[in-house]
């Protein structure tokens, strides 16, 4: 829900083009307790607008990943 809650701020404040949210976070219940995986992270995404368009979501994550 939070990446979905920050895309719909961003979108609602600045009203832009497109919005694109990803997050990357690490589960400290899963590192506490538990299973206790400690390297365990999760990865959300959310797009809008003309992120939605497939060239322009792929030229964004791999400007975001480091890969040329």
């Amino acid at each position: 829900r939070l990446t979905h809650q920050i895309l719909e701020s961003i979108d609602k404040a600045l009203k832009p083009q497109g919005v694109a949210v990803v997050i990357e976070a690490a589960h400290m219940c899963m590192m506490m307790r538990g299973v206790e995986k400690q390297n365990s992270m999760t990865t959300t995404s959310a797009f809008t607008g003309v992120f939605k368009q497939a060239e322009t979501r792929n030229e964004f994550l791999r400007l975001i990943s480091g890969s040329n």
